[in-house]
């Protein structure tokens, strides 16, 4: 008989894995609480799969042999704990997928930071000449992939989430980019659950595997002392020379993971800022473990585009510079933005809150920030945490409105930055929205 599959959410990962089901011969049903975009819609019609919408019909869903659930899904919502008090077994995408495939599997977690990782590592995988694909949090889904267009690797960016829901999932590299407090939210307001969560992508791994970390992030350290991991543990740092690992010396980024040392000045690296000294230590490791020749791992950590949304300039207006850093949704990847900044900033800041703690920006802001323009339903925290550090603070409630005022603001050579710290769900659908509406206010100037 069929193993039935109730699938919880009808976005990318639930249509995805319900491809991936069907194509298994699984009997599938996809449910999502929410309505189901029309786009998903024809594909789940195209593969005859059975969906709903609006609603949750549990009969539907308890007789499952498992559940997928939609990362962005919960733990307290009621058909989750439904499942749970029936001992249903619930999986994420990335588990259902991962049985299906026998591919090299890259899987690239942290605070900030994973998805220009991402992105960077199969930069340089594609130009090495593997056949490679990225998928996870950013792109196609890694179980429509899966279903649809095979490959030999697969660079995967990780959400806690989506590792939070795991059982088997076992990447050869994992690479954790830095752990800092974010979706606290999520986690009982407990840091410790939310590192716990972020190292569950080595749960799996064996001595044959690989680690790749920042050696430099005090949690990252505290949690290896305290635990006994199995992958082999392959650090980088930018504070000090490592005997194995990624590291900075005069000026220069070092590889020593094997015999074949990698030396690049830090200057000719395509992104800059320490933060983006990091990424490319991260990718360039990962591409040094699966062999690619050291000439093009250069090559390709100078030629590298970068992401959208992640400190991308937009255009230059009267010699002011437009930034759109809208992927900053929290005040560790803002601090990074900040700290990048070389002239004087306008900074506009602000959404949902998720438990943020601004007064580590406290000092950047004081040296860096000549006006915030808040862009948020309610700005009281962040009026409060900087109403010392700036002259000029200004309320907003749409992205035009805060582009204008930036434009009165702003004087030569200074820059305009959107880097708002925050999640966007108050005023946009989500920081794609956010970013788009940004760099389409200052082409309007």
């Amino acid at each position: 008989m069929a193993k039935r599959i109730a699938i919880l959410g009808a976005g990318e990962s639930g249509v995805g894995t319900a491809i991936l089901a069907k194509q298994k011969d699984y009997e599938v049903f996809v449910s999502d609480f929410g309505k189901i975009t029309e786009t998903y819609k024809d594909v789940l019609e195209n593969f005859e799969i059975e969906w709903e919408e609006n609603q949750h019909t549990a009969s539907k869903i308890l007789n499952a042999d498992v559940v997928m659930k939609s990362p962005g899904i919960p733990d307290k919502a009621p058909i989750i704990k439904q499942l749970k008090d029936n001992k249903v077994a619930i999986v994420s995408e990335i588990e259902f997928a991962s049985e299906f495939t026998n591919a090299t599997i890259i899987g690239i977690t942290g605070s900030n930071g994973k998805t220009t990782v991402t992105r960077w590592t199969h930069h340089i995988l594609k130009e090495g000449g593997l056949n490679a694909s990225v998928g996870g949090n950013i792109g196609d889904s890694f179980a429509k992939q899966v279903a649809l267009s095979p490959s030999e690797n697969y660079v995967l960016e990780l959400s806690s989430f989506q590792l939070d829901d795991i059982k088997n999932f076992r990447p050869h590299i994992a690479i954790i980019t830095n752990i800092t407090p974010d979706h606290l939210d999520r986690y009982d307001y407990d840091f410790s659950k939310y590192v716990a969560s972020k190292f569950r992508i080595t749960m799996n791994q064996t001595n044959d595997d690989y680690l790749i970390y920042d050696a430099d992030n005090e949690a990252i350290n505290d949690y290896l002392e305290a635990h006994t991991i199995q992958p082999k543990l392959v650090p980088f740092s930018t504070t000090k020379s490592l005997k194995y690992g990624a590291y900075i010396e005069h000026n220069e980024l070092i590889i020593n993971i094997d015999e074949n040392k990698i030396h690049m000045p830090i200057d000719s690296l395509a992104l800059k800022g320490t933060h983006n000294q990091k990424n490319a230590m991260a990718s360039s490791s990962a591409a040094k473990m699966l062999k690619i020749r050291k000439q093009t791992i250069r090559e390709s950590l100078a030629n590298f585009q970068g992401v959208e949304h992640r400190l991308e300039h937009v255009l230059k207006i009267n010699n002011v510079n437009y930034i759109n850093d809208s992927k900053a949704t929290n005040v560790n990847a803002t601090f990074y933005a900040l700290e990048s900044m070389s002239s004087d900033t306008i900074w506009i800041v602000g959404g949902v809150d998720k438990g943020n703690d601004y007064s580590q920006l406290n000092a950047l802001v004081n040296e860096k920030v000549k006006a915030i323009i808040c862009l948020g339903v309610d700005n009281q925290k962040i009026l409060k945490a900087f109403n010392n550090c700036v002259d000029i603070m200004v309320e907003t409630q749409s992205m035009s409105e805060a582009i204008k005022i930036a434009y009165k603001i702003g004087e030569r050579g200074d820059a305009v930055l959107l880097s708002p710290a925050c999640a966007s769900f108050d005023l946009f659908k989500n920081y794609e929205d956010r970013g788009r509406q940004f760099k389409e206010a200052v082409r309007l100037l």
